[in-house]
């Protein structure tokens, strides 16, 4: 078994936020389907991602154009930028809010590349 070097680096976190949509949505309700509103899919999955950068957006603030595109797709795909309630019979509906998406925004002082493949 090969050895692995440990990577040591520092990622600094800004305070999270909400992405609203860029413009007005309706405030409705939208019930899930049965397929959707499934007693064992009540569960919350967080994601990250992760971006290399990219050399023709030099210049320009990363997160604020991440920011930017996600408001302008959630007035499209309002429901996301709502928020789920469970009403009569236990029944899951979205609440088309327009409150918005989390969003944390974070810096590392290291590269992608220094990660190296995965094995």
């Amino acid at each position: 078994m090969a050895s692995r070097n440990a990577l040591t680096f520092k990622v600094t976190r800004q305070n999270p936020e909400l992405i609203p949509p860029a413009k007005s949505t309706p405030h409705e309700f939208k019930p899930l389907s049965d397929i959707d509103d499934q007693e064992g899919l009540r569960f919350q999955l967080p994601t990250i991602q992760f971006f290399r950068k990219n050399p023709a957006m030099d210049g320009k603030d990363p997160a604020k154009v991440i920011r930017d595109a996600v408001a302008k797709a959630l007035v499209f795909y309002y429901p996301f930028a709502g928020r789920l309630r469970e009403m009569a019979g236990r029944k899951l509906v979205v609440e088309c809010t327009g409150e918005g998406v989390l969003f944390i925004e974070a810096d590392a002082d290291v590269t992608l590349q220094q990660f190296g493949d995965a094995p």
